[in-house]
């Protein structure tokens, strides 16, 4: 029985079973649906936790399977594949922007749309789908809806900031270092401004959602410019 205030809305009950997920406790749902700006007790934040935790085995089992490469490997394509930026293109892939309950506040500020916010539901509701279903049902569900990503070329080219790390050492550079110069925004929208620079050569900056984001940016910037 769904707790009071906490009915799932018709539409995304839809939604969500046409997606794949097991939807019995409406109140769970509801909850990872749920952004704290609406000012409810229960947000998505404690489901995302465990969402993150069953994300990682379930991909990592996924490679562990189907790839034949080193440790170094497997671990630069499943850190790609359950990054915020990727957890945040499936959100959008499957639909998730339009049934995230928002504050008036936050939704004006464009959170429906945020690398953050959408890579945080996204997680929460596998973590749903964990409590409703278990590991199996779950672990099915995030092959489907990464399939596209583990497909594709996510996390298969070396990051950007492994790529500066070698070229700085191959030209004897000293290490690149990374600094955030300046954030912006609401809480749920926050943005980093990181430069990254190589003594002797020159600095680069970028800005993105979170500040891992803007170091990748700012090393992937930085080989353009001077590698």
């Amino acid at each position: 029985m769904s707790k009071a205030g906490s009915v799932l809305a018709a539409e995304a009950r839809a939604w969500l079973l046409a997606t794949g997920f097991t939807v019995n406790d409406q109140a769970v749902w509801h909850e990872a649906l749920t952004h704290g700006s609406t000012g409810d007790a229960r947000n998505y934040e404690r489901l995302e936790f465990l969402g993150d935790r069953v994300l990682g085995l379930s991909v990592a089992d996924y490679l562990f399977g189907r790839m034949t490469g080193a440790e170094g490997e497997l671990a630069q394509r499943l850190n790609a594949l359950v990054s915020r930026q990727t957890c945040a293109d499936r959100a959008r892939s499957i639909g998730a922007p339009l049934h995230i309950r928002l504050g008036k506040q936050a939704r004006d500020d464009g959170a429906a749309d945020s690398d953050n916010v959408l890579g945080d539901v996204m997680e929460a509701l596998l973590g749903a789908n964990y409590l409703e279903a278990g590991y199996d049902s779950t672990r099915d569900v995030i092959h489907a809806i990464w399939r596209e990503a583990i497909d594709g070329r996510t996390g298969r080219s070396k990051h950007p900031k492994s790529a500066l790390q070698e070229w700085a050492a191959g030209n004897q550079r000293k290490p690149p270092e990374y600094a955030v110069i300046d954030t912006s925004g609401p809480d749920h929208a926050r943005r980093f401004t990181v430069k990254v620079s190589v003594y002797k050569v020159g600095e680069v900056a970028a800005t993105a959602s979170g500040k891992q984001d803007a170091e990748t940016e700012a090393a992937r910037l930085f080989m353009e410019k001077f590698g």
